[in-house]
């Protein structure tokens, strides 16, 4: 997948094009229904198929007040729209001055002039222009007065209500990672680096790797049974989110206890993915440093009880 960061790295005679915009954060299962039906068109037109997106999101440019942390922070979002096999996606610098710009101005100059943009799908909710002036009636017009097709999609509707980013991010939050799963099409996962902790878990309880300080959407406090990728080799895990309490700890962290645990060298940049498959119990603060050892014991067990059964799945496959 090409990606162009701005509208100056487009070369000339880019396209003809079949895009579509948004945001995509999760590229969830919605998403992906969307961008499938792009890229089949452009494959029937011999055109190229592109995502449109912005950075950072418009939320953070316009109302900063009322941002929520992301399910797919960048990086992880181009990752994820490559691998639907689109063609090229246009990241979009979100400023001040791109949200003055008038909706038509948008659909002649940046989706006609600079992409070549011949067909556009777009799902029944998408707005765009100065204060999101304009919706799919008024795409549809200018896309006939302009020259190019608008398909509308209504959404996509899963286990009783539509696929959106904003209901996959309040289950996370409330940790129903697998509910989230079922919307996103794959489990959540966080990638980030390593953090050195405080040495409770090697002298107390049970040796853990802990995440650098994380400032986008996380679940809710809680152990989770997971899996984290170290330089690109996978563990299996018991993951817990929160604070500690049976340290007295007041301070936020994620840390894994790694099933089968050996030592892995480590440094501030070695890249981690934390996948969030289950979820076990509540973070509880017990009596003392023993009961939770013991209490992780049982969790290591169940996590062990879980991932025997998706090989024995798998295998029936």
């Amino acid at each position: 997948m090409q990606i162009f960061r701005s509208l100056s790295e487009i070369p000339e005679q880019f396209g003809p094009t079949v895009a579509t915009i948004g945001n995509f954060d999760g590229v969830h299962r919605g998403h992906q229904w969307v961008i499938r039906e792009v890229i089949e068109r452009a494959h029937a037109l011999n055109a190229r198929s592109l995502a449109i997106t912005f950075d950072p999101h418009p939320v953070r440019v316009l109302r900063p007040e009322t941002s929520q942390p992301l399910i797919t922070p960048l990086a992880q979002k181009l990752e994820l729209l490559a691998a639907t096999g689109i063609d090229a996606t246009l990241v979009l610098p979100f400023t001040h001055d791109l949200s003055l710009t008038p909706a038509r101005t948008f659909a002649e100059k940046i989706l006609r002039q600079a992409l070549n943009v011949i067909e556009l799908h777009e799902g029944e909710n998408f707005r765009f222009g100065y204060r999101a002036e304009a919706g799919v009636e008024s795409l549809e017009a200018l896309g006939l007065e302009l020259g190019f097709r608008v398909a509308i999609y209504s959404p996509r509707i899963l286990r009783g209500s539509a696929v959106s980013s904003s209901r996959i991010r309040q289950l996370i939050a409330a940790g129903k990672v697998g509910d989230a799963r079922a919307l996103l099409g794959r489990p959540f996962r966080i990638v980030n680096t390593p953090a050195s902790g405080r040495g409770y878990g090697t002298r107390y309880t049970v040796p853990t790797i802990n995440l650098a300080p994380y400032s986008e959407l996380i679940p809710a406090i809680g152990v989770y049974i997971t899996t984290l990728t170290i330089d690109g080799e996978r563990f299996n895990a018991v993951t817990n989110v929160g604070n500690r309490p049976t340290f007295g700890e007041d301070s936020f962290t994620i840390e894994s206890h790694l099933l089968n645990f050996h030592p892995i060298d480590l440094t501030e940049q070695t890249p981690l993915q934390l996948t969030f498959l289950h979820h076990l119990r509540d973070e509880i603060r017990w009596p003392s440093p023993e009961a939770l050892r013991e209490q992780i014991g049982r969790d290591v067990r169940r996590a062990q009880r879980y991932f025997n059964l998706c090989r024995l799945l798998v295998s029936q496959k």
